[in-house]
């Protein structure tokens, strides 16, 4: 697979999956304009939980939402670092 012609078309389009409403979730960016956010599954996921528990426990969710997830997990930490502790 050449990354370099696929990646972005297809990081855009899971991007696109994540929804900022200001009327929803005090603005924090959701999935599909659901009420979840991509912080919760970030959570829920370096918790321990599996995608799979989480899409039995929130049937709304897509796999594919995890992958926007993660494509908006990477858009951030190319902006800035994570300070050390």
């Amino acid at each position: 697979m050449n990354w370099g012609t696929t990646m972005p078309s297809a990081h855009s389009t899971l991007l696109g999956r994540i929804t900022i409403d200001p009327d929803v979730r005090f603005g924090k960016p959701c999935i599909r304009g659901h009420r979840i956010t991509v912080q919760e599954i970030l959570e829920w996921l370096s918790g321990g939980a599996s995608q799979e528990q989480i899409l039995a426990d929130y049937p709304q969710l897509e796999a594919e939402d995890f992958l926007a997830v993660y494509a908006y997990a990477a858009e951030l930490a190319a902006e800035r670092r994570v300070s050390e502790r």
